[in-house]
């Protein structure tokens, strides 16, 4: 029993399994082909409504937050080409007034979104004696922290542009906590339910049938 127990604290402390491997290809998979599609971005005339973040929960929940934060890296990877590339109205506008903090407003933001979710959901999964709630509040996190980091970035950065000020001018010139809540108002009405619910019953279901560890 002793060598069994041995056995399987090696295996934990190698890192991933081949399963674990093949899960993380496939979500990058997923992610890569959602980014350039319609599935991954809803153009709108101010944000782009973003389910991104969807795969980058699950693969927190399900392999951790090493595997969040590289997800993320992904998210944010393309997020970041489309700047380049001009796909996206908005953030292509961002890279041309001053690349570097588009950089950090696409890739360092979602890393540490996708890291931050599996923390939290490891935390709540010790709470949570059914098991059950552990991933709906994971997969509601991937999508609130990704607003939160997106948009303070965003504040940070580029408040005092010409660009975000006249954005600012025809919501009523608002102070920067009253932009955020009205800028974001109708995605995060939309990212953070779908986020939460799709992310929630995947990572469950998911969780059951091949992940019986984190049940």
């Amino acid at each position: 029993m002793s060598e069994i127990t041995n056995t399987t604290a090696e295996k934990k402390k190698k890192g991933m399994t081949a399963r674990d491997l093949t899960t993380l290809g496939l979500l990058t998979g997923v992610l890569l082909l959602m980014s350039f599609t319609p599935l991954g971005y809803f153009r709108t005339l101010g944000l782009d409504i973003s389910l991104m973040m969807i795969p980058v929960g699950i693969g927190a929940m399900l392999l951790g937050p090493k595997a969040g934060a590289w997800l993320g890296f992904i998210f944010g990877a393309t997020s970041f080409y489309q700047s380049m590339s001009g796909s996206s109205p908005f953030s292509t506008m961002l890279f041309n007034i001053n690349p570097f903090y588009t950089f950090l407003l696409c890739i360092p933001t979602r890393m540490l979104m996708g890291f931050l979710t599996g923390v939290i959901f490891k935390a709540v999964h010790k709470l949570d004696k059914k098991k059950t709630a552990c991933f709906f509040i994971g997969g509601f996190f991937a999508a609130f922290l990704n607003t939160v980091f997106f948009m303070s970035v965003l504040i940070l950065c580029y408040w005092n542009t010409e660009f975000i000020q006249g954005i600012n001018e025809t919501l009523g010139s608002l102070n920067p906590l009253l932009f955020v809540v009205a800028f974001v108002g109708v995605n995060g009405a939309l990212e953070m339910p779908a986020s939460c619910i799709v992310g929630g019953v995947v990572s469950k279901a998911v969780s059951r049938t091949l992940y019986k560890k984190v049940v």
